[in-house]
């Protein structure tokens, strides 16, 4: 233990009810190493978790409208054809990827 650069053990004692809580919590968060998740808590007193179902989904949507710029501008240079309705649904998915990307930025603040 010498060479560890954490050579001093700290131990606590636990109710089988306490156990099942943090390895319920450390499942919760992903983690599988119980060392390095008591010593952040003991640390930092708390795991911060973000939900990030909005930003896989603001992914998505700049998936889906960079996919609709690359076809509409393959048509444009193939026929010279640029349809209004395309533009309108470019510019209506373009509008609904900033207006989530403004309320995730609005709730990361407010964290």
């Amino acid at each position: 233990m010498a060479n560890r650069q954490r050579n001093i053990r700290l131990q606590c004692r636990v109710t089988e009810e306490e156990k099942a809580l943090v390895e319920r919590n450390m499942q919760h968060l992903g983690t599988k190493n119980l060392e390095a998740y008591l010593r952040k808590m003991a640390i930092d007193g708390y795991i911060l978790q973000l939900d990030t179902s909005d930003i896989r989904e603001l992914v998505r949507l700049l998936r889906v409208t960079s996919n609709s710029l690359n076809q509409l501008a393959k048509r444009a240079n193939e026929t010279g054809n640029v349809y209004r309705d395309d533009i309108e649904e470019l510019t209506e998915s373009y509008d609904k990827m900033w207006n989530m990307a403004e309320e995730i930025m609005v709730r990361l603040a407010s964290i």
